[in-house]
């Protein structure tokens, strides 16, 4: 299968792991010699109508993509999800 990274970049990221859908593939990182696609990165969800950016990045590894579809790519990474009720404490405590 052949794909431009423009084509990429309008697939959306589905993780199998939880459903969860990690937003769109903003970029692809590749060593530069080999010309072998390393990993993609995803940036996350915008943040209050775009304002304020968006959220946090994901690096996914070549390996951890499942299957590419016609607009979906599904991986199979586990993340570790942060605690809300900490991020409060910390934010209180500041």
């Amino acid at each position: 299968m052949q794909c431009r990274i423009r084509g990429l970049q309008r697939k959306e990221v589905i993780n199998i792991c939880d459903g969860c859908r990690l937003g769109f593939v903003s970029d692809v990182d590749i060593t530069v010699p080999e010309g072998k696609v390393v990993a993609i990165v995803v940036s996350g969800p915008k943040l209050f109508f775009g304002l304020f950016g968006r959220g946090e990045e994901f690096y996914i590894p070549w390996d951890c993509i499942q299957r590419i579809g016609d607009d979906i790519i599904l991986i199979d990474k586990p993340f570790q999800r942060r605690d809300p009720n900490l991020e409060k404490k910390r934010r209180r405590r500041c």
